[in-house]
């Protein structure tokens, strides 16, 4: 081959792999990126139950106290009455009470248990220096510091918020450490995003979380705050959020009907 015929299919090479590439480019600029589909889920928020704080009156927050022979009786009673739930999911706090509820819950279920994660964020509000201290030395200077005395508990106190109660606790605290709202709201909604999140990675469906009184009603005041009017949330009680396309709905707020449930199948 002589050189001009030589040089001319180099040409030639060179231009068919420039088209070549240009169109594997093109191809891959345009090619749809795979919708990731986002599975609903359905969160049921379960408090503790009775612990040996709860029948002495102390403060327990991030401090501890074991489940007392009823409490055990009230987790085992909610998971019979929660055994055909078929849970994608389960978490608890690092909490030894939250942790026994929900290995109590877990061992009644008729359905496969999912591993129990523990997670920070379900624990309970830190109440800083009222922590294992008798309720009363917690809740008379919160009446006082809002004008009230402690005897008139219920009527200044219901009409405090979430914030004002949490923030109010922060400021008396004597030994300053004790969580504020934003603490905590900070947290709350970042364990709900790690719930959601794993439970739509597993496929969907059920997410069991047990945590504690105060801290479900931060979460519900934080998610669904038009829907939540303060119910109580007992020992036990289930509260249900529904998450879908972005946005909690709730379900049901503190519910003892499935540990009722559970005790007549005792």
């Amino acid at each position: 081959m002589d050189m001009k015929k030589r040089n001319s299919c180099l040409w030639l090479f060179m231009v068919m792999g420039v088209v070549a590439l240009g169109g594997c480019q093109k191809q891959a600029v345009t090619e749809p990126a795979e919708a990731t589909e986002k599975k609903d889920v359905t969160i049921y928020l379960v408090r503790h139950g009775k612990t040996f704080f709860n029948t002495t009156g102390q403060v327990q927050g991030w401090s501890d106290s074991p489940l007392t022979e009823e409490g055990e009786s009230q987790a085992d009673a909610a998971g019979r009455g929660m055994k055909d739930i078929v849970f994608t999911t389960a978490f608890s706090s690092d909490l030894g009470r939250q942790r026994a509820t929900a290995k109590h819950i877990l061992a009644q279920n008729e359905g496969d248990i999912p591993e129990l994660q523990e997670v920070m964020g379900l624990r309970e509000e830190f109440y800083g220096g009222f922590e294992g201290k008798p309720d009363e030395e917690l809740w008379r200077p919160i009446y006082e510091a809002n004008g009230a005395s402690y005897d008139e508990k219920g009527s200044t106190y219901l009409e405090l918020s979430k914030k004002e109660k949490v923030d109010t606790i922060a400021a008396i605290d004597p030994l300053h450490v004790a969580e504020t709202y934003d603490d905590i709201s900070k947290r709350s909604v970042e364990v709900m995003d790690t719930i959601v999140k794993a439970t739509q990675e597993a496929g969907g469906g059920n997410a069991l979380a047990v945590s504690s009184g105060d801290e479900i009603a931060t979460i519900l005041d934080l998610l669904v705050p038009e829907q939540y009017e303060g119910e109580r949330i007992a020992n036990c009680s289930v509260t249900v959020l529904a998450y879908k396309d972005g946005v909690y709905g709730l379900e049901a707020c503190g519910d003892v009907s499935y540990m009722q449930a559970g005790e007549e199948k005792k």
